[in-house]
């Protein structure tokens, strides 16, 4: 008997391995928006990151007709007030922006500041809806770390990834980026994946113990 399917909510290749991974060990099956042929838009104008999940749970839940999981995150640079927004992280430098303009223009905006008024956090959003509607969610700030102090510190890691702001986050405890950080380091940062990982372990089994009827959507 197959597992129950879910939807990777998301076009983005790089995202669909990390939803994957929050999903191994579950009793779902994940499957791409390409490997059902469907597409969705959903709207990103929400007031948190988890608000935004929530949408585009909803919306590709809705359009496929099955159980969606969607995530949303951000860099939060406190030093950078208002002029800075982690809802925006991916677009802030415009929509034909590419990974390597993202970076240099943070870069930019970080050349007045040194030390701890570099320092970073990451938020992370996460969604599963079904039949169009958000059944749990969740949103994590993970660990701390800090804007590295030039581009050279980087390595050759222009991101094209998905998580362009990772190569220019360092943790000085690892010497590294998180990029490069290794899944046991970032679980001893308290990283917000790994958090989700859990969380979304501790949900699906009742989730799944309390859908009784065979027309849920779950085949």
């Amino acid at each position: 008997m197959s597992l129950p399917a879910i939807l990777l909510a998301t076009g983005n290749p790089d995202k669909q391995r990390m939803l994957g991974w929050l999903l191994e060990g579950t009793q779902l099956r994940a499957v791409s928006p390409s490997e059902l042929g469907v597409t969705a838009d959903p709207e990103e104008d929400g007031d948190t990151h988890e608000a935004i999940a929530r949408a585009k749970a909803e919306t590709w839940s809705q359009v496929a007709g099955m159980p969606a999981i969607a995530s949303d995150g951000g860099l939060v640079v406190p030093v950078l007030g208002a002029n800075w927004e982690s809802r925006h992280t991916h677009r802030f430098a415009g929509p034909a922006a590419d990974d390597a303009e993202r970076q240099r223009r943070l870069m930019e905006m970080m050349q007045p500041f040194s030390g701890d008024q570099r320092d970073a956090a990451f938020v992370e959003a996460l969604a599963i809806a079904d039949g169009g509607k958000t059944v749990a969610s969740w949103e994590i700030s993970g660990a701390t770390g800090r804007i590295v102090d030039s581009l050279m510190q980087r390595g050759n890691d222009t991101g094209g990834n998905g998580f362009w702001v990772f190569p220019l986050w360092y943790f000085a405890e690892f010497g590294r980026t998180y990029e490069r950080l290794t899944e046991t380091e970032r679980a001893e940062l308290g990283d917000h994946w790994q958090t989700l990982r859990t969380r979304v372990h501790e949900f699906i089994p009742g989730w799944l113990a309390g859908l009784s009827d065979p027309s849920n959507g779950l085949q």
